[in-house]
């Protein structure tokens, strides 16, 4: 099981940090890819993920109405509804990708949102293009 995370590096990179901080375990099935920014992630860099192999990716970013950057959680938003809409237009299902939104201060819920990409994993099967090299 492989799940691709792209996590904004002023909310989500925090709370992730202070789990390993804090000694909270969770998965070593989630690859975390440290962005700029969310709203930096585009939708060729998800496809590219399942292309690649994940099973399931998730976008960090900001909480909503406290962006860094103002904006780019809406855009965030906007490019996983397209990158959803695409999952689901070839088959692979818009469940296998998510968005959350954390607080750097938000370690807590680290386990929780990335057990629940697992579980998905486990309820929708591995990626159907399979892994790849």
């Amino acid at each position: 099981m492989r799940v691709v995370g792209f996590i904004c590096g002023h909310g989500a990179e925090g709370a992730f940090d202070q789990a390993g901080e804090r000694r909270i375990q969770y998965s070593p099935d989630v690859m975390l890819i440290m962005m700029p920014c969310a709203g930096r992630v585009d939708v060729l860099h998800i496809l590219r993920a399942f292309r690649e192999g994940a099973d399931a990716a998730f976008v960090g970013c900001c909480l909503e109405g406290n962006c860094h950057h103002v904006y780019g959680n809406i855009e965030a938003r906007k490019r996983v509804e397209q990158a959803q809409g695409i999952l689901e237009s070839v088959g692979l299902g818009a469940r296998r990708l998510e968005i959350f939104h954390l607080a750097s201060n938000q370690a807590w819920k680290v386990p929780q949102l990335t057990e629940e990409m697992l579980s998905r994993v486990q309820e929708l099967g591995p990626n159907p293009l399979g892994a790849r090299a």
